[in-house]
């Protein structure tokens, strides 16, 4: 009987705090139509991001109407991008920007230049290179 009691307390308990994270994570019908706009590439899967993600997502659609239209489609390119990605693909770039977070300012800096370098390169010589080296990825291309 106690064990019964203690188990159906838990059960309630946790479909309390089940109920707590869904009123805080609006799912794609509840965001505004200036949201889902932004956010339009994300459609498919909204329902399915972890908290932090929709989180991070709507602070990037409340500022998108602050942003010059540049920003703007820089943003729509890098969402398009990271839609189309893997499970796998997107944790690939989670740690390498995280590598990348914890390299030096001198390292960065170094690696900044070594990016603008390359997209001043013509086409031609780009694709070489991604030829030599297919194990770079051309994702980057993208997110310029």
């Amino acid at each position: 009987m106690a064990r019964a009691a203690i188990a159906a307390g838990l059960l309630l308990l946790a479909f309390t705090a089940a109920a707590e994270t869904e009123s805080n994570e609006p799912g794609w019908a509840q965001l505004t139509e200036s949201q889902r706009q932004v956010l339009a590439p994300l459609a498919q899967e909204w329902d399915i991001l972890r908290p932090w993600q929709r989180e991070r997502m709507l602070d990037i659609a409340r500022d998108y109407s602050k942003m010059t239209p540049e920003q703007q489609q820089r943003v729509q390119r890098r969402l398009t991008h990271w839609s189309r990605m893997t499970p796998y693909e997107r944790e690939n770039a989670r740690k390498k920007y995280q590598a990348y977070q914890n390299l030096s300012p001198e390292k960065k800096a170094e690696l900044r230049k070594k990016w603008q370098e390359y997209q001043r390169l013509p086409e031609s010589k780009r694709e070489a290179l991604r030829r030599e080296n297919p194990e770079i990825g051309t994702d980057l291309e993208d997110l310029d």
